[in-house]
């Protein structure tokens, strides 16, 4: 390969090839070329960096919207309910539900408690005891303790008390019929008063509840009351049927009995008879 002297320039290789040197207009293009490239760079940066700022300050008006909307429509709306409800609550205390007469009644009904109550608890629970010796006294214990788990004592108690039936061969077959009959139905009388003593305690309770609520009521209860009062009235009833009954069962047999005895009498009445006919026969 020959090199011109006579020129200034010095042919390059690239990769077996001759190439020409660079020169300063070819340094230029390249500058300008990288400039444009970063210039392109910086704005697809800025682009990048002021959509969020955009949609930001959309979600902002989107939201100032919303609050805007909620303080002035709705919030009138719930301005005008809200005073409705204040003229009707006003109207319920001052005309339907006068609240100087609603605290007159609880005053009436507080101290009727305070005045009534304690007296009323201590004629309910006053214990008369009668009896002197101590078999009487532990029988009338039992039978005034106004607890159904004492029945099986008091059982225990009458037999002791009353005693037993004789044997078969110490009465009369008839009399110890009448003798287990009579102690049968008053020991079931008996275990129904201690019941019914029970069930007074827990139905006094129940009006005690009663009247703390009445006295605490307040407008629109009445219903409630008036039902739970009808409630305990029926218990009342049922516990007052069941003392009837008792009594009537008490009152039938004393007429048995009376009347077994009448018959006792007019067999032994026709046994003298026969008698007395037979020996004013025989002579």
């Amino acid at each position: 390969m020959s090199y011109d002297t006579n020129s200034n320039t010095v042919p390059l290789l690239d990769n077996g090839k001759p190439s020409n040197p660079p020169t300063i207009a070819n340094s230029h293009a390249r500058r300008s070329r990288w400039k444009h490239r970063l210039m392109v760079a910086i704005l697809l940066v800025e682009s990048g960096c002021l959509a969020p700022r955009l949609a930001h300050g959309q979600f902002l008006s989107v939201f100032d919207s919303i609050f805007s909307s909620i303080q002035t429509d709705m919030g009138g709306a719930l301005k005008a309910i809200n005073q409705i409800k204040q003229q009707v609550q006003q109207l319920y205390q001052t005309t339907m539900w006068p609240l100087a007469a609603l605290n007159q009644a609880r005053g009436f009904v507080s101290n009727s408690i305070n005045t009534y109550r304690n007296q009323m608890n201590q004629i309910f629970t006053t214990k008369f005891s009668s009896a002197v010796l101590p078999g009487p006294q532990q029988f009338e214990t039992l039978l005034r303790s106004r607890l159904s788990t004492q029945i099986p004592s008091l059982q225990t108690s009458f037999t002791t008390n009353y005693g037993t039936v004789p044997q078969a061969n110490a009465a009369r077959p008839q009399d110890r019929v009448m003798m287990d009959m009579d102690d049968a139905l008053s020991q079931q009388n008996l275990k129904t008063t201690l019941i019914a003593d029970q069930a007074q305690d827990v139905t006094l309770q129940a009006a005690n509840v009663m009247e703390n609520e009445v006295a605490t009521s307040t407008p629109g209860s009445n219903p409630y009351l008036t039902a739970e009062a009808q409630i305990v009235n029926l218990r009342c009833q049922a516990y007052m049927q069941k003392m009837l009954a008792a009594q009537l069962r008490q009152e039938a047999g004393r007429i048995a009995h009376d009347n077994a005895l009448v018959k006792s009498r007019t067999n032994a009445s026709g046994s003298v008879n026969s008698m007395v006919t037979g020996a004013l026969t025989n002579h």
